[in-house]
């Protein structure tokens, strides 16, 4: 089952089956905000976010924070296996890495905010990795879901990879797409660090500002 190359992203013949349908509940109500976990019907006016960026638990704190951020949530995105838990997920055997699903107000923050949080919170020059947790589940990723935010995380990702060259980092490796399928984590993850305040958080952030 597992993959022993987790470096490496599973080729989609070789990925685990998965399942038709989520094999677990998930709550109603967000643990910190105000809205609906389960966001598939997103309020007039909103937009969707979805990154990439490490250990989905500290990145979800991140943007819960955001002043503008109506929900968030966390899960699977950028793999093959349909419906994959966790523990499929790890095994790199799904292509999968582990996400944050951002529902926002584009009147009051801005989609170029969002990617610039992303961006300082986490190191996207290391591949599939973050810090001390290595796999293809940790890998940095943006997955646009309208042609305006391809634009945005493009410009912003062109003029921030010299200034991070200058620092001494090598290339941005982070990915970007389209949005690809997500499929909701467990609902143990959802809100780790509000149910666990002490709980682990991996921020390899390079203490590198993304130019305004």
């Amino acid at each position: 089952m597992f993959n022993r190359h987790k470096s490496e992203i599973v080729a989609p013949e070789r990925a685990l089956p998965g399942r038709t349908i989520r094999p677990f509940g998930l709550a109603e109500k967000h643990k910190v905000l105000d809205a609906p976990l389960v966001t598939d019907v997103v309020p007039e006016g909103h937009e969707v976010a979805l990154f990439g960026l490490g250990c989905f638990w500290g990145a979800e704190e991140i943007f819960w924070r955001i002043p503008g951020v109506y929900s968030t949530s966390v899960g699977y995105a950028g793999g093959t296996t349909p419906n994959p838990s966790y523990e499929e997920v790890c095994s790199g055997m799904t292509g999968h890495t582990e996400a944050v699903r951002i529902v926002f107000d584009p009147a009051v923050v801005s989609y170029a905010d969002l990617v610039r949080a992303f961006y300082e919170v986490h190191d996207p020059t290391q591949g599939m990795r973050q810090g001390n947790d290595m796999g293809t589940q940790y890998r940095s990723a943006i997955y646009f879901t309208t042609p305006e935010q391809e634009a945005t995380a493009r410009e912003i990702t062109t003029a921030y990879e010299p200034i991070l060259a200058r620092a001494g980092y090598g290339p941005i490796t982070t990915e970007i797409k389209l949005a690809p399928d997500y499929y909701y984590a467990e609902d143990y993850h959802q809100q780790y660090l509000y149910k666990n305040p002490n709980g682990y958080r991996c921020h390899s952030a390079t203490g590198v500002k993304v130019p305004v």
